[in-house]
C-alpha cells in the first residue's frame, strides 16, 4: 500500500535521482530533464491536492516545492553546467484549489536560481476531476506566462502538430521550444516534413536520399 514517505525514504529517492543523472552523463547523453509533472512522485508533492503531510515538505508552497528543489540540488551536483538541465512541470492541476500557473511561475523563479536552463510546461495527470481545455496548443499559454514571468526558457508541448503552428510559437516569443510526442511516433521525419513545409533547408542523410 502505498505510504507517506519518511525523510530517509525521500533523500534515498533523491539520492537515486542523482544517480540516474551520473549514469545518463556515463552513458553520453547531452540533455537531461526531470520529471516532475503529471501526478507522478514529484508533481505529488507540489500539488495541494496530494500533498498533506504537515513536516517541511508540505503545507505552504515553499514546502511543496522543497522535494524537487532538493533533488535538482542533488542532480546538479554531478551534472555539468555545459550541459542543459530540464525540469517538466505540470503547469495546471486544472482543478480549482490546486496547482496552478501562478505557482508554475513561482516555481520556475526556484527553478532557475538552481541552475535549471529550460522548464518543459505540460499540466494535468494529478487528478481525475481536471478539466482541461484541450485542443491544439492548449498548453502554450501556460509556457508563455511563465517565460514572461520568471524569465526562463520554456518548452511548449500537448496537441502541436502543425508545423505552421510550432514556427508561430516560437517567432512570437511565446516558448523557446517546441516538442512533439506523438506526432513523431506517427511521423518519424516531422522536422524534415516541416522543413520543407516551411521552406526551410532540409539536408537529408546520404543514406535515405533515395526515399526523398
Amino acid at each position: 500500500m502505498p505510504h507517506e514517505l519518511t525523510k530517509e525514504e525521500i533523500h534515498e529517492v533523491q539520492a537515486a535521482f542523482k544517480a540516474a543523472a551520473e549514469r545518463a552523463m556515463v552513458a553520453g547523453f547531452e540533455w537531461l530533464e526531470i520529471h516532475g509533472a503529471h501526478g507522478y512522485l514529484i508533481q505529488s508533492f507540489c500539488s495541494p491536492l496530494s500533498n498533506q503531510r504537515t513536516d517541511e515538505y508540505g503545507g505552504s508552497l515553499a514546502n511543496r516545492m522543497h522535494f524537487l528543489l532538493e533533488t535538482v540540488q542533488a542532480v546538479r551536483e554531478i551534472w555539468p553546467e555545459r550541459l542543459p538541465l530540464a525540469v517538466r512541470i505540470s503547469g495546471s492541476d486544472w482543478v480549482e484549489g490546486g496547482w496552478s500557473v501562478e505557482d508554475s511561475i513561482a516555481l520556475a523563479r526556484c527553478l532557475k536560481d538552481e541552475g535549471v536552463d529550460l522548464v518543459d510546461c505540460s499540466s494535468g495527470g494529478n487528478s481525475p476531476l481536471a478539466h482541461a481545455p484541450t485542443g491544439p496548443g492548449y498548453q502554450v499559454p501556460i509556457a508563455e506566462a511563465v517565460r514572461r514571468e520568471a524569465s526562463i526558457p520554456t518548452a511548449a508541448v500537448g496537441l502541436i502538430t502543425a508545423p505552421e503552428h510550432a514556427d508561430e510559437i516560437i517567432r512570437n516569443g511565446r516558448a523557446d521550444l517546441v516538442l512533439l510526442g506523438r506526432e513523431l511516433l506517427r511521423d518519424p521525419y516531422w522536422a524534415l516534413h516541416a522543413a520543407q513545409a516551411l521552406k526551410q533547408p532540409a539536408p537529408v542523410p546520404n543514406q535515405y536520399i533515395r526515399a526523398f
